[in-house]
């Protein structure tokens, strides 16, 4: 299993000299298998969506026609990249989106948040003339199989809902967690959910200074994060969804922080490989 990082930023997008060691693009990262001809795996799809698309399209990453493409949630900077994505205009592709959970939207409705906003006013051609050959799946369930293992949700709080996602195959588990908010104490469902995980992905787009004044936004701060590894018994951490506002100096003070407490925890920078 190999997992790329190709937007790590929340809330939306940065290009400011200066913000560039960790990335400026919104939220997406590929699981892949490393083989050619081999289906890939994307969680979300922010800005950082549409480089990963070159790469897929010039064959820098060997895929084989079908893609899989799950969202945490349906927040702008999580799918505002997808207008973008280059595979969905390739007649020779598949590309099949899925949510799973107790509150995963009806296939229509599913469809219509990404082709909303791919309507005349806010871009100039619409999701049903993109080419690709798309289908959309939804399940109540919480675990499906996938790839020779199976992948579970988990709800967990953030302003109108996201899930949070748990891979398990051929012996590694990695699980996806952003878009958190643990409350006042940690969300314990979340703790179980990253149990004995190889890697977590987890939000930490907060100090815990600045998580004081921000209760109810719907993010971690890195304490958190690291709390949640600690408890859970996890191998390797990797924070993500950093505030547009924090600098590559910030970050990586903040990096050096986080080592000092777990060191096995590293922010997440776009481009960057976990081989499992």
């Amino acid at each position: 299993m190999i997992i790329t990082f190709y937007g790590t930023r929340g809330s939306t997008p940065v290009c400011e000299s200066g913000f560039q060691e960790f990335g400026g693009n919104t939220t997406c990262v590929l699981v892949s298998g490393g083989q050619e001809g081999e289906s890939v795996l994307v969680f979300d799809a922010g800005t950082g969506i549409r480089k990963l698309g070159k790469e897929l399209i010039s064959k820098k990453l060997f895929p084989g026609n079908k893609i899989y493409l799950t969202f945490s949630h349906f927040h702008w900077d999580h799918i505002q990249g997808f207008p973008f994505f280059a595979p969905a205009y390739d007649l020779n592709k598949e590309i099949e989106f899925f949510v799973i959970g107790d509150d995963a939207p009806k296939i229509d409705d599913f469809k219509e948040i990404l082709a909303k906003q791919m309507e005349s006013t806010y871009f100039p051609i619409s999701i049903d003339d993109m080419g690709a050959n798309f289908t959309f799946t939804t399940t109540k369930e919480d675990r499906i199989s996938f790839d020779g293992g199976q992948i579970i949700a988990n709800k967990h709080t953030h302003p109108g809902g996201a899930h949070g996602y748990r891979l398990e195959t051929e012996g590694k588990i990695f699980v996806y967690c952003t878009d958190l908010e643990h409350g006042e104490q940690l969300d314990p469902k979340v703790i179980e959910f990253c149990k004995n995980a190889d890697v977590l992905i987890h939000d930490a787009q907060y100090t815990p200074q600045e998580l004081l004044t921000r209760r109810g936004w719907g993010h971690s701060s890195w304490e958190q994060a690291i709390q949640v590894a600690e408890l859970a018994n996890v191998k390797q951490l990797y924070l993500t969804h950093h505030d547009p506002d924090h600098n590559d100096d910030f970050l990586r003070n903040m990096e050096k922080e986080c080592q000092e407490r777990f060191p096995n925890c590293f922010l997440a920078r776009e481009g960057q490989q976990i081989k499992l």
